[in-house]
């Protein structure tokens, strides 16, 4: 998720190529993903991460769809900002997308730049200052719009979809407390969450916004995140659809959907509802990067993995894995396979 402008303290490169291997095809296309940790699959160590995070949990759809080897190349570093995932990813990488072989590209940002303008207003004591989750919001939406431009004019001319992800949020639970400083007005205290959700909030909008107006699909994780898979307050909709950004929202009917008609629907994702009695941890122990399974590869300080493997599932009922609502990584990366197009 999340809010902060300034460069991070601490950066990490941890990219991966890992190629999906079906039998019986030699044919192979590419998938290029750029972003930070979530994308990176960042599990707390310096040295791996997650072979299957989202990009390449829709690797393996394409695989299936198309009946061909897919190539998931992910370009992240954990802890950048949006600026510099921009900057030394998207720009500094363009050729990763530029490849002959590419047939998709995906990207997602801005989550630094929300966690470090929180954990910077979570130490603020006497009178609140609002100036960097602002900065934050701003940051995001510049550095988006600017990734989809790039994107759009340097990708290869024969990529068929482009997919930003959106932001989930993060110690939602968490946030559930009082701030130390006080309002400039009331001179009171604030609740944190009431204050940041409409910050991230405005983040989703303008990413999926700004989708729709530059050619992109966006997979809307807040809400595959955020809500359940339910309807849990009987308005006739499931909650995480009923979450969803609307193509055509004005930015002021999205954010009084988000934090006000549906808020009472938003749940912290370490227990994500699938049912009204069942529920997976979508999160992992550090309240902020999604849960995975199909092991490691190594990504970090030692250089990153170049390697293939048989797919985990060869067919998909309903364009759903087995395990689609079950991990973080899963719920993404299917969020990111529902645009794939039906041929390369």
């Amino acid at each position: 998720m999340a809010f902060g402008s300034a460069a991070s303290a601490s950066t990490l490169n941890q990219n991966v190529s890992w190629t999906i291997d079906r039998a019986g095809t030699t044919t192979k296309y590419r998938v290029v993903a750029y972003g930070d940790s979530i994308y990176a699959g960042y599990n707390g160590s310096t040295t791996n991460a997650a072979k299957f995070s989202a990009p390449t949990v829709d690797a393996e759809y394409l695989s299936a769809l198309w009946n061909a080897d897919i190539e998931s190349v992910r370009r992240t570093k954990s802890g950048a900002v949006a600026s510099d995932i921009y900057n030394n990813k998207i720009v500094a990488e363009r050729s990763y997308m530029q490849n002959a072989s590419t047939r998709a590209v995906t990207f997602e940002m801005c989550g630094n730049d929300g966690l470090q303008a929180r954990t910077a207003f979570k130490k603020q004591t006497g009178t609140c200052n609002y100036s960097g989750m602002d900065a934050a919001v701003n940051n995001c939406k510049t550095y988006v719009a600017a990734a989809m431009d790039y994107i759009n004019a340097n990708a290869y001319a024969g990529v068929k979809v482009k997919v930003i992800s959106n932001l989930h949020y993060p110690g939602y639970a968490a946030d559930n407390v009082q701030s130390t400083c006080k309002d400039a007005t009331t001179g009171a205290t604030i609740n944190l969450r009431d204050k940041f959700l409409p910050k991230l909030a405005a983040m989703n909008y303008w990413m999926c916004e700004y989708a729709r107006q530059k050619g992109f699909q966006c997979a809307d994780n807040f809400a595959q995140y955020m809500g359940a898979d339910y309807d849990s307050n009987g308005d006739g909709q499931i909650d995480s659809d009923a979450l969803r950004y609307v193509s055509g929202d004005s930015e002021a009917s999205y954010l009084t959907r988000i934090t006000s008609t549906l808020k009472a629907t938003l749940r912290d994702a370490n227990a994500h509802f699938v049912s009204a009695s069942s529920s997976y941890d979508y999160i992992q122990s550090d309240d902020t990067h999604p849960t995975y399974t199909g092991g490691t590869v190594t990504a970090g300080l030692f250089g990153g993995t170049t390697g293939s493997g048989a797919p985990r599932y060869t067919s998909f009922a309903g364009g759903k894995s087995p395990i689609w609502n079950q991990y973080g990584h899963e719920r993404m990366g299917w969020a990111v396979s529902t645009y794939n197009p039906a041929s390369p």
